[in-house]
């Protein structure tokens, strides 16, 4: 017989809390958004993924194109993250 896991339940609004895979990570998520909760060793997981995504990030930047009277205008760019972990609660 294979034991029960216990489910968490946010401190603040008493909701259960979803669990979720983050990069290697499992974490359990509010539903109201009032945060999330994982293990050290999870914690671990997002932060070594943190330092990967930044040290290999550059400068997230295009070469500019050779302007000539028929082009338009160019595409809007979306928000560029400041972080990994930005882009998996975005």
């Amino acid at each position: 017989m294979e034991p029960e896991t216990e489910s968490l339940t946010c401190p603040r609004c008493r909701a259960e809390m979803a669990e979720r895979s983050l990069g290697g990570a499992t974490v359990g998520q509010c539903p109201e958004g009032h945060g999330v909760f994982l293990s050290s060793a999870d914690l671990g997981v997002l932060v070594e993924a943190e330092n990967d995504w930044h040290r290999n990030a550059g400068q997230h930047t295009a070469p500019m194109p050779r302007i000539t009277a028929d082009m338009t205008a160019p595409p809007a760019v979306g928000r560029q993250s400041r972080a990994w972990v930005e882009t998996l609660f975005g």
